[in-house]
């Protein structure tokens, strides 16, 4: 049995102390995109588990809208993923 290694860390340490590996982000498949599952990619690409290339490919994301989350949890927090909160934090 043959183990395939994947380029990059096998996990980060988040700043809130927190422990975030692969097995944390959500499945590539995922088409409905909830904060939670958002704020996980944007803190494993934030922190180095993963970059900003693989993850557009890896979800289909395009490079606009992974850039918008980033900018909108580095700004406002997590909550500023939620889709209900568009008006509140991104007019």
């Amino acid at each position: 049995m043959y183990i395939r290694r994947i380029p990059g860390p096998q996990s980060v340490t988040l700043p809130d102390g927190r422990t975030m590996t692969r097995a944390d982000l959500p499945p590539p498949e995922t088409r409905r995109w909830v904060a939670s599952r958002k704020a996980a990619v944007v803190h494993a690409v934030d922190a180095g588990l993963i970059s900003a290339e693989e993850a557009v490919s890896i979800w289909d994301l395009s490079d606009e809208e992974l850039a918008s989350w980033r900018a909108a949890a580095g700004r406002f927090g997590v909550a500023a993923l939620k889709a209900t909160a568009l008006q509140r934090y991104r007019g």
